[in-house]
């Protein structure tokens, strides 16, 4: 603010209710970003629970379908394998985390029925279908854990620019609208000072006359 204007009262109101709004949206924000670690965290430790649990499978998976490959051979498993036609279809959709748009993934027929799954009933030994069976787990924990980690990545992304928001009302925007405020304070009570010691000598020389 420049020294040489004369402020008012009106613009004293104004900067009153300008560090009012800033510091209602300073507490808003800093209860936002404190809800949003919270989700966070809740997420990450799901996160590593499915993580784990991905890990687990897909060794088992691996087992399995090592067993089959030795007890029929890698021609017939990639034959079998060529075999199946329906595709799991995947859906993603959106929900909202305390403002904060991230995905919903869904896929339908991960896991089928021997049945269904398109290889036929004769010729295929139990150990193929289980190793089919260990990949359908498999494949629904990374389509889980792809939702959960694009969900932290966007409640990170979003916990950094409200901590960005915090920090530029706390350490620059209401300590600048408190030193406009302070100064417009002062400058107020200077020009009423020197009204009231102006009227003193007007009072002073009318006195004389």
């Amino acid at each position: 603010m420049a020294q040489d204007l004369k402020p008012t009262r009106s613009e004293l109101l104004k900067l009153k209710k300008q560090i009012k709004l800033a510091k209602s949206g300073h507490g808003l924000l800093k209860r936002k970003r404190d809800g949003l670690i919270i989700e966070f965290f809740k997420i990450l430790k799901r996160a590593k629970s499915i993580r784990q649990e991905l890990t687990e499978q897909y060794k088992t998976a691996l087992q399995k379908i090592n067993i089959a490959r030795t007890l029929e051979s890698d021609l017939k498993v990639r034959s079998i394998a060529m075999a199946i036609k329906e595709l799991p279809e995947v859906k993603v959709q959106a929900r909202n985390i305390m403002g904060v748009v991230v995905p919903a993934i869904s896929a339908s027929e991960i896991k089928k029925q021997f049945m269904h799954r398109g290889y036929g009933f004769y010729g295929v030994s139990s150990s193929i279908d289980e190793a089919a069976q260990a990949y359908e787990l498999v494949v629904e924990k990374a389509i889980l854990i792809g939702e959960i980690e694009t969900s932290m990545k966007k409640m990170l992304n979003e916990i950094e620019k409200t901590k960005r928001r915090v920090n530029a009302l706390e350490f620059v925007v209401m300590p600048r609208l408190e030193k406009q405020k302070s100064f417009i304070q002062m400058r107020l009570e200077e020009m009423e000072r020197e009204n009231i010691f102006r009227m003193k000598r007007i009072k002073t020389k009318a006195a004389a006359a």
